[in-house]
Formats: C-alpha cells, sequence, structure tokens
C-alpha cells in the first residue's frame, strides 16, 4: 500500500482525520444497537477480549518498539523513555480514574468510583467508556505528531496500522456501550447518541497528542511511551475485569488472542 503521499499533509491534520475514522467506526458499532435490543454474554466477552488484545499489541507494536528505537537513534539508553512514559502513562490514567465520576455497566449507582456527584447514571456510564477512548486517541495523535520530526514512510504505515487496529476495535466497543444501554431501559437512539458519543473524545485527545509532540519534539519517545502506558492502564484496569463477566472467560480469552493477532498483523505488514 502506497501511503507516501500522506507525508505532505501537517501531521496534526492526519491525527484528525485519523480519529475522525476510529469515532465512526465507535458510531457504527453503537447503530447495531437498532437491530438487537440485548447482546449475548459470549459476544460480549469476545468484544471486549478482542479490544484489549488489539490495545495490548498496539502498546508494543506502535509505541513502545518505535519508542525504543528513537531513543537508540538519539544516543539515548533505549529502556529510560520506554519505562519513564510507561509508567507515567499509567499514572496519569490513575489519577484520571480517581478524579472523573464515572460508573461500569452492571453496576448500582452508589458504585460509581472518582469525585461524588449527583450526574445521572446515564452521564456515568458514558464517561466510564469515555475514559477507555482517551489513551487511544492520544496514541493516535502522538504517533501521526511523530511524522513532523520522523517524515518516514514506515513511520507513517505504523500510524495508519494503528487507526486502523483502533479503529477495528472501536466497531464492538461501540456495541457494547449502546446495547447494554437498551437494556438499561434507554430509547435506541438515545443508547446509539451515547455509545457514539463516547468515541467523540478520540478526535480531541488526537489532535492534542499530536500537537503537544510538535512542540516538544525532544520528548518524543517519552509521549509515545506514555500513551502506551495509558492505554495498558486501561486494558487491566477496565477492559480485561469487563471481559471476564458471567462464566464465558474462553470466549474473553480467544477474542484477546485474536485481536492481538490482528493488531500485529496490521502493524508488522503495514509497518
Amino acid at each position: 500500500m502506497d501511503l507516501d503521499f500522506l507525508l505532505d499533509y501537517n501531521p496534526v491534520l492526519l491525527a484528525l482525520f485519523a480519529t475522525l475514522f476510529t469515532w465512526g467506526f465507535t458510531a457504527l458499532g453503537s447503530s447495531l444497537v437498532f437491530f438487537f435490543k440485548s447482546i449475548n454474554q459470549k459476544v460480549l466477552n469476545s468484544m471486549l477480549g478482542f479490544a484489549a488484545g488489539v490495545m495490548i499489541a498496539a502498546s508494543f507494536w506502535s509505541l513502545l518498539k518505535p519508542a525504543i528505537e528513537m531513543a537508540e537513534v538519539n544516543g539515548s539508553i533505549p529502556w529510560v523513555p520506554a519505562v519513564v512514559g510507561f509508567l507515567c502513562g499509567g499514572a496519569f490514567l490513575l489519577l484520571v480514574d480517581k478524579i472523573l465520576p464515572h460508573l461500569h455497566m452492571g453496576l448500582s449507582t452508589d458504585k460509581a468510583e472518582g469525585i461524588k456527584t449527583s450526574w445521572q447514571r446515564s452521564v456515568l456510564l458514558v464517561l466510564a467508556i469515555t475514559l477507555h477512548n482517551i489513551p487511544e486517541g492520544l496514541a493516535i495523535g502522538v504517533a501521526f505528531g511523530a511524522l513532523a520530526n520522523n517524515p518516514d514512510a514506515g513511520m507513517l504505515a505504523g500510524a495508519v496500522a494503528l487507526a486502523i487496529g483502533i479503529g477495528l476495535q472501536n466497531f464492538p466497543e461501540g456495541a457494547a456501550v449502546s446495547i447494554p444501554l437498551r437494556r438499561e431501559g434507554f430509547s435506541r437512539l438515545k443508547a446509539f447518541n451515547y455509545g457514539q458519543l463516547s468515541g467523540m473524545v478520540e478526535p480531541i485527545s488526537g489532535v492534542i497528542g499530536a500537537y503537544l509532540v510538535l512542540s516538544i519534539t525532544p520528548l518524543l519517545p517519552y509521549a509515545l511511551s506514555f500513551a502506551a502506558g495509558a492505554m495498558i492502564f486501561v486494558v487491566v484496569e477496565e477492559l480485561i475485569p469487563e471481559s471476564q463477566s458471567g462464566n464465558e472467560t474462553d470466549f474473553s480469552t480467544i477474542g484477546a488472542m485474536l485481536g492481538f493477532a490482528t493488531m500485529m498483523m496490521l502493524d508488522v505488514s503495514l509497518g
């Protein structure tokens, strides 16, 4: 696939287009609520497992590996930016998790996390999914922002692979938001709107990530690793536990394996 023509575009603009693409897949997945009122637990666990697998693979192949290679080229100790950035990304999401009010699907309102508020249950449910999408948009933004300092076809292909991978996992994630909301009594249109709304944060965080990378080019390896740490935090804190609901855990494991393999295939073949 010849992607060289994209190198002529502003990296921030590319990040915006890429995250609008991933947001579109979230909306596409959410649209399944117009056809289904409920979702089988096996299917839901498989979807969440697939999303987790994609994010784990993307964290290494699209973010940590390039960060280590950049540090080597710059003459730095290769593991330092990767470790420091990775842990800072996890710490940032931990802080957001403690502050942002949100509620995980299937729990009562009194189990809401973050700062206590009187916000409606629907808002808290959407914020929980929005928390998932912040590091995804950030990762895409940082990957495309890196092109400003290193306009390499391989780097571009890796960023495109990352956007495609996250888009693919956003489809089942959108369905995993909207259909349970429908089961909780929301109208189809309202469940769809809330489902696709959860992906709106990706273009915002993507543009911010790309712009920050352009402003602090020397910190690029740290920024890539930061995005990886934030994504892994979401996987371990949210996606994996949610995918293990009920007695259908084998399906979430298979989904995670398939998600990892899909993202690895995309990154290696395109990058």
